[in-house]
This record gives structure tokens, C-alpha cells and sequence, in this order.
């Protein structure tokens, strides 16, 4: 027998092969660490937890533990409402279509949210409006509700709860700030602030059903409140009444064919909101825009199925999406449907740009005060209700790898900053080891 014949393929074999063995040997041990953290044994066993970590570049699934489930993905939603804006709106944003007839226009709103509203730029609509005698509003396309299917009702007096509109003026917001312990408001309109010593808020507060203010001066403190007012076509006229000073009506006209359309600027500003800040009104008056662009008409329900049919059908499991924002609790995702979307973004937007316009751990938005290290490494959008709460982006290893993931937990009963210190854990784990 020749040894040397014998030998030499053998050991031509084990220096090629020894480098694939010591990675496959490394990636194991780095695979038991991640689980260590997120099996049944963990903190993540002891309520619903999916979890997905993906290698976008080489299209490779590194980790999951019931991708396949569906979560409830509170404002992680912005990211489906994100992307059918980027497939449906494009860029220029409708502010709202006209019909000029002389020294008289009727308008009709698209959803935009803009005008008035504090977070956004605004575009000139008092200027171009200024020019006519009467204003003429229709709200003849509106297809919708005031609130969206499944949130919750008393919910109706916090900013993050405002109502939906056809044509939004201040936010649909009131804002009150504390001047000597009396409150002023923003809008003339609602100046008059009923006391009421039998409350004990230390702010403003309305009335479920009317648009009446009180507060308590024996235990206000609160510097600045700011309240959802009840949307009507009435008080939309009257607040452009009060606005502009001049003649406006309500009208019941539908879009004439013949008619022009007001642009609102770029969308990119009510991208940040979405994303960094988590703005629910403004991700619910872009669902209506994108339904305003399709149909004509402003119809959540609508606008949804259509993109759940044009570019949602090829998802690995088809979502139960019925809001703009995440506030409804009907809302259901798994954690690979979520990475599948974030490869949809991808081919649209590149992923650098992406990752600067999410939130980014211990620098911006809603990730400020989380996951701070050196550098920032991750990169994503967060969602949170009553006992759930949910993480979808990027993150950066210290090998300089891009992973995306999924990190959905429901139903704890733990505080939220607990889980969120927890899930900090797996993702300096995988931070350090991947």
C-alpha cells in the first residue's frame, strides 16, 4: 500500500475543508448563545416572542424562533404604511383639489395633514387661499371614520389619539400652555376653558363628546396640553373662517373632472414623523392621501386592500392590516412577513438612506434613551402598546455586518422598559458575536 498515495488526498482535503469546519463550529456556538437568550428557559419564555435575524446581502435566515406567528405589531405598522407610500405617493404630496371659478374656489381635501400642524413645514396654503373672497368646502369624497376600526375608545383625549380628517387643520390638535396657572390655546376658537374643581388632572381636558374644555386651577401644573378635538366639516369651516377672514361654506360637490390640484411640498418630512417619532395622525392622513391618489376618495379599508393586493401578495403570510398608525389592536404580522418588507424598502430606497431615516438606539426619535453604545448599531422602528411591544430594522455588528430583524414580544406582564432592557441584552449579543 502506498502511503503516500493514501495520505496526501487526505490531508489536501483537511486544509481545504479545516477553515469551512471552523466556521461551521464558530457559527454554532454563536447560534447556542443567541438561543440561551431567547428559548423557553429565557425571560422571552415566558410570554409570545418572535424573533428573526436576517442577513439581507446574502438573502440567508441566521436565527428565528416562531417567525411564523402572528404578533400584534402596535407602530411597527408605519412600516407598511411607509412602504405603499413610497409605491403609491412618490414624492410631491396633493395638499388638495380645487375648482376656481372668479374670486370664488372650492376646495376638497386629499388627507393631507400639513396645514397648521407644527411638526411639518408649511406650504403657502393661507397665501393661495387668502386670494379668494368665499371658500367652498366638500367633503364629498370622504369614505372613513373619524377613528380607526379597534381603537380604543379612551384613548380620544391623548395627542397620539387624533381624529382622521379630510382636510386636517393644527393637527387636529388643540394646545394649551400654562400662563399664571390659566391656560391659552393656540386656536382662538377654543379660548374659553370651563373650570372644574371636582377633576384632579393636572392639565386641560375635553369633554368624550363635545368640544368642551376644563381644567382645575387648584391642581394645574401641567405646562402644556395638548387635546384631539371632534372633526366636522362645520368646525373646519369655521376655524378657515376664523383663520383666513373670510366667507367659507360647506358645500356637498363632488370632484369635477375639470378640477386642479395644491401640492404640499415633499414627503420625506412626514416620513421622519412616521418613522422617528412615531406621529400616528400623520401615518393615518398618509393612508388616506395614497387612497386620494388611487380612487379618488379617502377610504382606509380601501387603500389597504389594494396593497395588500399589488405589492403585499407575495409575502410569506398575508397581514390582517386595518390602520395607518398600529393603534388597533386587529392588526396582526409575523415577524418574516416584517424582513420581507424591509427587502421591499430596500429596492426602492437604499438601505443607508433607510437606516438614517428609522430611529437610531441613543441618538433620535422614539430609540433616544435605548440601546446606546459608542456608535449606533441599531437602526429601527419600535412599537408599543399595553403588554406588547415590538422592534423592527437593522442592526450593525461590530464586524461592520447589516442584519435585519424582527422582535416582536405580546402579552407580558412584565413593565415595558423591563422587556426593553432584556431584548437590549440579544442585541448586544449579537452586536458582539455576529
Amino acid at each position: 500500500m502506498d502511503i503516500k498515495k493514501t495520505i496526501l488526498p487526505f490531508l489536501l482535503t483537511l486544509i481545504f475543508f479545516s477553515p469551512l469546519w471552523a466556521q461551521e463550529a464558530d457559527f454554532r456556538v454563536k447560534y447556542a448563545g443567541l438561543d440561551s437568550l431567547l428559548n423557553e428557559k429565557s425571560f422571552f419564555g415566558n410570554h409570545l416572542t418572535g424573533f428573526i435575524l436576517f442577513e439581507p446581502d446574502s438573502q440567508r435566515v441566521i436565527y428565528e424562533k416562531n417567525s411564523h406567528i402572528n404578533f400584534l405589531p402596535a407602530s411597527t405598522t408605519k412600516l407598511l404604511t411607509f412602504y405603499g407610500s413610497i409605491m403609491i405617493l412618490k414624492d410631491s404630496l396633493p395638499a388638495f383639489r380645487y375648482l376656481e371659478i372668479g374670486k370664488q374656489i372650492t376646495i376638497w381635501g386629499t388627507g393631507y395633514p400639513g396645514w397648521k400642524y407644527s411638526k411639518l413645514p408649511q406650504q403657502g396654503i393661507d397665501e393661495f387661499l387668502g386670494k379668494f373672497d368665499t371658500i367652498n368646502f366638500s367633503d364629498q369624497n370622504w369614505k372613513e371614520e373619524s377613528f380607526g376600526y379597534g381603537w380604543q375608545w379612551d384613548d380620544f383625549n391623548y395627542s397620539y389619539s387624533a381624529e382622521k380628517s379630510p382636510f386636517p387643520i393644527f393637527g387636529n390638535i388643540v394646545t394649551f400652555t400654562n400662563n399664571k396657572r390659566v391656560p391659552l390655546s393656540n386656536i382662538p376658537y377654543f379660548g374659553k376653558v370651563a373650570i372644574n374643581l371636582e377633576k384632579t388632572n393636572k392639565g386641560v381636558e375635553r369633554d368624550r363628546y363635545v368640544n368642551s374644555f376644563y381644567f382645575n386651577p387648584n391642581n394645574y401644573t401641567e405646562s402644556k396640553s395638548e387635546i384631539p378635538f371632534i372633526t366636522s366639516p362645520e368646525l373646519f369651516r369655521v376655524l378657515v373662517k376664523e383663520t383666513l377672514k373670510k366667507n367659507v361654506n360647506t358645500v356637498k360637490h363632488p370632484i369635477p373632472s375639470s378640477h386642479k390640484v395644491f401640492y404640499g411640498g415633499k414627503i420625506r418630512p412626514l416620513w421622519i414623523e412616521i418613522l422617528q417619532e412615531s406621529d400616528n395622525f400623520i401615518a393615518e392622513q398618509l393612508l388616506l392621501m395614497m387612497s386620494d391618489k388611487q380612487f379618488l376618495e379617502l377610504n382606509s379599508e380601501r387603500v389597504i386592500e389594494y396593497i395588500q393586493k399589488t405589492y403585499f401578495r407575495d409575502l410569506p403570510d398575508q397581514p390582517k392590516w386595518v390602520d395607518g398608525s398600529g393603534l388597533s389592536r386587529h392588526n396582526l404580522i409575523t415577524p418574516r412577513s416584517m424582513i420581507s418588507i424591509l427587502v421591499k424598502i430596500e429596492k426602492e430606497i437604499p438601505r443607508s438612506q433607510v437606516m438614517q431615516l428609522l430611529p437610531q438606539g441613543g441618538i433620535s426619535g422614539t430609540l433616544k434613551n435605548n440601546y446606546k453604545a459608542r456608535s449606533p448599531y441599531i437602526f429601527a422602528k419600535s412599537g408599543t402598546v399595553a403588554n406588547n411591544h415590538s422592534l423592527v430594522g437593522y442592526i450593525k455588528s461590530d464586524t461592520g455586518k447589516i442584519y435585519a430583524f424582527a422582535f416582536m414580544n405580546n402579552n407580558y406582564l412584565n413593565k415595558a422598559p423591563e422587556v426593553r432592557r432584556e431584548m437590549e441584552k440579544v442585541m448586544l449579543y449579537i452586536k458582539e458575536s455576529f
